[in-house]
């Protein structure tokens, strides 16, 4: 009886110190989890001043469209129903000339004055529309003849003749919106498609869709390659954000959303893109403000923190 004893005292220990073991273990590891956890809770904050100083941009999770587009290039020409070629309308010698290469004119404005040759009273020949004189054959003491004298041209809108292959030529429609994109700086305009050329170019294969863009700030020079897409399609997506918001960060992608503690980032699931919208499946709610610009300071201030807490 006592050697039975003296075998189950043992074998009872030993089960109380490996239970006591294993509680003990996972009880640690359940408060490392959670140090885990609450140290994962990241919060950057940033003064009003630091996110001016940052470019930092904010905007509004809401409902968009994301864009099915064909990428083509085109270059930028003047607006052929916006030009005047100023001719004398009585033959005579020119007596004055007003305008220069490169004057501004207003409609109405004089640019030379004639000396009629049969009547010899003298008029002025007027500009017909706001533009640029971009052409001049006229000195005074020529004769005007049948001549063009000036060159007017108006550049509040221009034409961007786009080049389409072959394949891509059944695509494109009168009417579709085109998004210009300079190749030269980040300026960007929008227009549509006015004219499909019904002739290719032997040379290059390409036929050419012309689009109508607004210039009144004078940005688009005719003459200068672009970038374009033609919007094919549009689908409408219950949550949209801009795609340069996302970061990948630690192999997920992040979005950075502004709360009452500072900037949070935020794991997002995300669908179909067109380039500049992102539509998000998941992580974000409507009217929830992120960083829409910019966001990759936030991204760095981030990694800061993390080597701090390294330390």
């Amino acid at each position: 009886m006592n050697s039975i004893n003296l075998i189950k005292t043992p074998l009872i220990k030993i089960v109380f110190y490996l239970t006591f073991f294993f509680v003990s273990t996972l009880a640690l590891a359940e408060t490392g989890h959670g140090d885990e956890e609450e140290h994962e809770e990241i919060h950057i904050e940033l003064s009003q001043e630091q996110i001016n100083h940052a470019g930092i941009s904010l905007s509004r999770v809401s409902a968009g469209n994301i864009r099915e587009t064909l990428p083509v290039y085109g270059v930028i020409t003047s607006n052929a129903e916006q030009i005047q070629s100023v001719s004398a309308r009585f033959d005579g010698v020119i007596r004055s000339v007003n305008k220069t290469i490169g004057a501004q004119v207003r409609k109405g404005e004089k640019l030379v004055t004639v000396e009629a040759n049969e009547s010899l009273k003298t008029y002025s020949v007027v500009s017909s529309l706001n533009g640029v004189v971009t052409q001049r054959h006229a000195n005074i003491g020529e004769q005007t003849a049948d001549k063009v004298l000036f060159v007017v041209e108006d550049f509040s809108t221009v034409w961007v003749d786009l080049s389409l292959f072959p394949k891509d030529v059944s695509k494109a429609q009168v009417g579709q919106t085109v998004r210009i994109k300079s190749t030269n700086n980040p300026i960007t305009g929008e227009g549509r498609i006015i004219y499909i050329a019904p002739l290719g170019n032997s040379n290059n294969q390409a036929t050419i869709a012309r689009v109508l863009i607004n210039n009144t700030d004078n940005l688009w020079k005719p003459g200068l390659f672009v970038n374009a897409e033609i919007t094919l399609s549009e689908t409408a997506a219950p949550l949209v954000i801009r795609s340069e918001a996302v970061q990948l960060v630690e192999g997920e992608n992040v979005v950075f959303v502004q709360g009452e503690e500072g900037f949070e980032p935020r794991p997002v699931t995300l669908g179909h893109t067109d380039g500049e919208s992102i539509e998000v499946l998941a992580g974000l709610n409507v009217d929830e403000t992120y960083v829409s610009k910019n966001s990759f300071v936030l991204k760095s201030e981030m990694g800061k923190e993390d080597a701090e807490h390294g330390h």
